[in-house]
């Protein structure tokens, strides 16, 4: 039995690989982050606990949107160990 592509499927010799739903949001929010960013280009006072500092609100934009992408990456991670960890002992039982 042939298979077409690396995915297996049959479909249509034209068909191309589609985006998802998750795929294209993410680039339509990086796209507005970038607007936002480029936008909004002036120094802000920062003020955490005992140091204050001047940044461009561009930056602490960016700094905000790695340190949630890295969160949520992490808690993915943490859920994927869990799980595995799950079905390893479902498959002993």
């Amino acid at each position: 039995m042939a298979q077409d592509g690396p995915t297996g499927g049959t479909g249509p010799a034209g068909e191309g690989r589609r985006l998802g739903g998750g795929a294209i949001a993410s680039l339509v929010g990086l796209g507005l982050l970038l607007v936002f960013m480029v936008q909004n280009t002036d120094s802000v006072q920062i003020d955490f606990l005992f140091w204050s500092f001047s940044w461009p609100l561009w930056l602490v934009t960016m700094g905000a949107a790695v340190l949630g992408a890295l969160v949520w990456f992490g808690v993915g991670v943490l859920r994927r160990h869990r799980r595995r960890k799950e079905r390893r002992e479902d498959r002993r039982d």
